[in-house]
């Protein structure tokens, strides 16, 4: 049948590369260990300043929210002032009227 001789023809030589990995990994994983070790380290390295720079950046964006907020309780405060004034004034012209006067 095809169906099988496809199969063997393409088992003979996944096998060959496995048996050749079996056999030569357990002398080149010594020597990639280093390797292995010193690509561990960066990526590590890496992390540690991208979390750095990460928290840094949320600081600053806590800074900027806080001036913010600050800012407007200023302003809601200076406008708060500026009404009561406003009233004052109206209440001042309101009692300089005489009674029974009327404007115009």
């Amino acid at each position: 049948m095809a169906l099988f001789d496809d199969i063997g023809k393409s088992f003979l030589p996944a096998a060959l590369v496995g048996l050749g990995t079996a056999v030569v990994a357990p002398a080149l994983l010594p020597a990639l260990r280093p390797l292995a070790k010193a690509i561990i380290k960066s990526g590590i390295g890496i992390y540690d300043s991208v979390t750095e720079g990460i928290a840094e950046t949320g600081e600053q964006l806590s800074d900027l929210m806080a001036e913010a907020r600050a800012e407007m309780a200023e302003e809601a405060e200076a406008m708060a002032e500026k009404a009561s004034e406003q009233v004052e004034v109206g209440r001042k012209v309101s009692r300089r009227k005489k009674p029974g006067t009327t404007k115009g």
